[in-house]
Formats: C-alpha cells, structure tokens, sequence
C-alpha cells in the first residue's frame, strides 16, 4: 500500500460513526475498569514497556528487540512476570498494559487480532482460580449493565443489543469440551452460547510455563480463559502462578525451554515469590463485544492489523 493510500484509509477510518461510538464507550470501559479495580482494593500500577523478560506465549510470533547500549530489551507481550513480583511486594495490582505481539500475517483473517493493543493485567496475592473467576463475573455483569444504561444511544447506533449475564458463568473443563465438540470447540461453543463462559483445566502443553499446574491432576494446569458469546471468541485469559522456584525450573524444561531464557525470573524467585492468581482482559477485544464489531480493527483510531502497514 502506497503512502497515499494510508493516509486516506486512516481518514476513512477515523471518519467513521461506528468507529468514532465505539472509541467514546471504549473510553467509558476503561474509566469503568479504573474504577471497579480500585473499589475492590486494587493498586493502579505502571506499565511496562521494554525488559530483558516478557512473555514467552504458546503461539508463534515475531520477536522484536531493541540493543540499547549493548543491553538487550524486548518489547512487552505481557507483564505476567512483573505481575507476579508486583503481587508479591503489593498485594492487589492492576495496569493498562500496552502489549506488542507481531502476528503472523494469517492472523488479519480471524477479526480479532491486532498487533498492539491494551490489556488491563490484573494479579493478587494469595488468591485462587475460583476468586479471580468470580471477580471477573462481577466485573462483567456491572460492566454491561452500566454501558447499556449509560450508552444506551451509542449502542442503538451500532445496532447492539446487549445482554446483561448472570452469575454463575457456565465452565465448560478443555478436555470435555474437546470431546463433544471436536478441536474447534471453543469457536463452536462461542457460537452457540448467549452469555460469557469459561474454559478451565487447561492441558500443561497449551499454555506457558509459569502457570499452576494442579496437585491433584498431572498435566492439567489451574487456568481458566473467558469466551465471549455470539462467536466473539475469547477475552481473557489467566490463572494461578508457579511460585516457587524448583517448580518454576521444572516447568520450564517441560516446556523445552532454558532457564537462562528466563533467568531474570528465576533469580527474583530465589528471594521468595508467593501465591497469586491473575488475568488480563484485551481491551480492543472486551470493546469489540460490547458493541457487537465484525472488525477489531473498529474499537482502535490507529488498528495494527497483522500484514497491514498503519500510523
């Protein structure tokens, strides 16, 4: 794409009425967000940009680094590791965290992929699966009944019809769901549910090292990922961490994986990491649900689409 057509397809972008709704009540999620987290006695922490440690991910994409003076920094997929040291010396952390993951050119298919987006990482200290799953269905039942309330002429614009979800959320275990509905079964469910449900008992080799793997059933990991309905797909992915170090090394080489790829971890861990469970939830994503998007692309001004060039 030449740099005329850039421009004048960014101008097209920007100019559009969906575009410009679902970017105001993007904005009214995130004050939503800041404020939920805050009354449920959460610390708004920083994010982080650059480290010489991110997320390693369990799908491939480009890698990018920056040498800085001959020390090495990538750009941040996630925060999970400083999640977990922040958990342990605060307790109840949250963060608007800028995430880079340069997709593979494929991905621009799916509607929901971008390479940068926002996620709202959260992490506490001493808390379960089961805590976290909860905070989440609190936070996505106020949520909806407040955009619906609030956004109610925006919504109708955008021709959604928002369905405020009751708790509990249905759990569907991965390996259930597999069986009766075929490797696809999260896009098959998606489709066919009408409100929010959870994926848990994630299988150890679908998921990164750093996440809890059970006592009680070897090889499945203390996880949960949220799906939303109506085909959107998943929104948010988290749960219980590895703390200790001799496990933490033990996962990581059944991961394949080196501990001096993640050495920097494995040395704050020596100090002494705690309990914690956490999450995050993918802005553009949770956005996109709200207001019933075909595109991601729709909830941000400047979408980097994976393949496609954008200011």
């Amino acid at each position: 794409m030449n740099d005329s057509l850039v421009v004048e397809s960014l101008h097209e972008h920007l100019t559009d009425k969906k575009v410009q709704k679902a970017i105001e009540i993007q904005s009214e999620i995130r004050a939503y967000l800041g404020k939920f987290f805050r009354e449920h006695g959460f610390i708004e922490v920083p994010p982080v940009i650059i480290s010489p440690i991110t997320d390693p991910l369990n799908h491939p994409v480009l890698d990018p680094s920056i040498d800085y003076y001959g020390m090495k920094y990538g750009l941040t997929k996630s925060m999970i590791f400083h999640k977990q040291i922040l958990a342990k010396e605060l307790g109840s952390i949250f963060t608007f965290s800028p995430n880079i993951r340069l997709e593979t050119p494929e991905k621009e298919k799916t509607g929901r992929h971008l390479s940068e987006f926002t996620q709202i990482d959260v992490e506490k200290r001493n808390a379960s699966r089961e805590d976290m799953m909860s905070l989440v269905e609190d936070l996505m039942v106020g949520l909806t009944r407040h955009v619906k309330e609030s956004r109610a002429g925006d919504l109708k614009i955008l021709g959604r019809e928002l369905k405020v979800p009751q708790k509990p959320f249905r759990a569907f275990r991965f390996l259930d769901a597999e069986k009766e509905y075929g490797k696809d079964f999260e896009a098959v469910l998606s489709s066919k549910m009408k409100d929010p449900f959870w994926i848990i008992d994630i299988p150890l080799e679908n998921r990164e090292f750093y996440d809890m793997e059970s006592d009680s059933q070897p090889g499945v990991l203390r996880d949960m990922d949220l799906i939303y309905p109506e085909g959107f797909g998943e929104g948010l992915s988290g749960g219980e961490r590895e703390f200790l170090q001799d496990r933490i090394k033990e996962r990581i080489r059944k991961k394949g994986q080196s501990e001096e790829q993640f050495k920097w971890i494995l040395a704050y861990s020596s100090k002494g990491l705690t309990p914690s469970a956490g999450f995050g939830i993918g802005i553009e994503r949770l956005t996109r649900y709200i207001c019933g998007l075909k595109r991601i692309e729709d909830t941000h001004p400047f979408p980097k689409t994976p393949g496609k060039l954008s200011l």
